[in-house]
């Protein structure tokens, strides 16, 4: 079995690093710094990396069917237009809550965008407790709300069969399962199936990969773990130089490649870490990921 190695791709220090995305066709990794309000795009190849600044916190990016991005800025779902660097807002969530962001999303098989909200953070994962919900964002561009009262809507992705919706709530230190609908797009029966160890910390972003095995990335932890959701257990650690490890998506030529983003804002009373806010790469795992979907709207 090969050696695990991690290494810095792209030195971004953002402040709040964000939803990784492959993008194939670019040869690109996408990710976001939600509270430096930019969206970045590095070249593979090339190693450049371009920035497009929004007016908001943006917190998530996903590819999109018909061309461009969609990304969550504020409590909105928006179309990025990368070429001319437009937004063009498509729907809303939480209108209700003015202080409220959304956070982490992804686009299911069907090409449904699943993205969650939170309530304003003092610092980090300090906030005023269950105010957000999870919401789908339909290709028709019609909004549902599935559930509210959570703290930080974070990871999410499902079964490998389409029959389970994996999410987490960052301060519930659960990773969660649903029964998942994929003609509907509806989920019921939520269940804990693995509860974080002392060790672990928040649970944050999460991807699956090509065995049905969950890969977690540990928000102050400094690490990325490995979930069986079949027996609840934790089978494979990854550390990172860096506490604040944020989210992680598969990628590169084969999709061999783990991509793991963090953070480096109110580092407050920790160790210096020089490595925070960058992106990182984590090859030989041995294992792979899938290609992300994209929005049908």
């Amino acid at each position: 079995m090969s050696s695990v190695k991690v290494e810095v791709v792209v030195e971004a220090h953002c402040k709040l690093g964000e939803s990784p995305l492959w993008e194939e066709k670019e040869n690109s990794l996408l990710f976001v710094d939600i509270n430096g309000k930019n969206v970045f795009r590095w070249n593979s190849l090339t190693k450049e990396v371009q920035a497009v600044s929004v007016g908001a916190a943006v917190s998530l990016v996903a590819l999109r069917k018909c061309g461009g991005y969609m990304i969550t800025q504020g409590t909105q779902f928006a179309a990025l237009n990368w070429q001319n660097k437009s937004i063009t807002t498509i729907n809303y969530a939480d209108q209700d809550k003015s202080n409220n962001r959304f956070n982490d999303g992804k686009v299911d098989p069907a090409g449904r965008l699943f993205a969650g909200t939170m309530g304003n953070e003092i610092q980090p994962a300090v906030l005023e407790r269950k105010q957000g919900s999870l919401f789908t964002l339909y290709p028709d561009h019609s909004v549902v709300k599935h559930f509210n009262s959570v703290d930080i809507s974070n990871g999410l992705d499902w079964s490998l069969d389409n029959r389970t919706f994996f999410y987490i709530d960052s301060l519930s230190y659960s990773v969660d399962a649903f029964d998942y609908d994929l003609q509907t797009g509806q989920i019921a029966n939520r269940r804990s199936i693995y509860m974080m160890k002392e060790e672990d910390k928040i649970p944050d972003g999460m991807s699956i990969d090509t065995e049905g095995k969950l890969w977690v990335a540990c928000y102050t932890g400094g690490r990325v773990i490995r979930i069986d959701p079949e027996t609840g257990t934790r089978i494979q650690t990854v550390k990172l130089p860096v506490s604040q490890t944020t989210s992680c998506c598969f990628g590169g030529p084969d999709y061999s490649e783990l991509y793991v983003t963090s953070a480096s804002q109110d580092m407050g009373e920790a160790p210096c870490e020089p490595q925070a806010g960058n992106v990182f790469k984590i090859t030989g795992l041995g294992v792979k990921g899938l290609p992300p979907c994209p929005y049908a709207g």
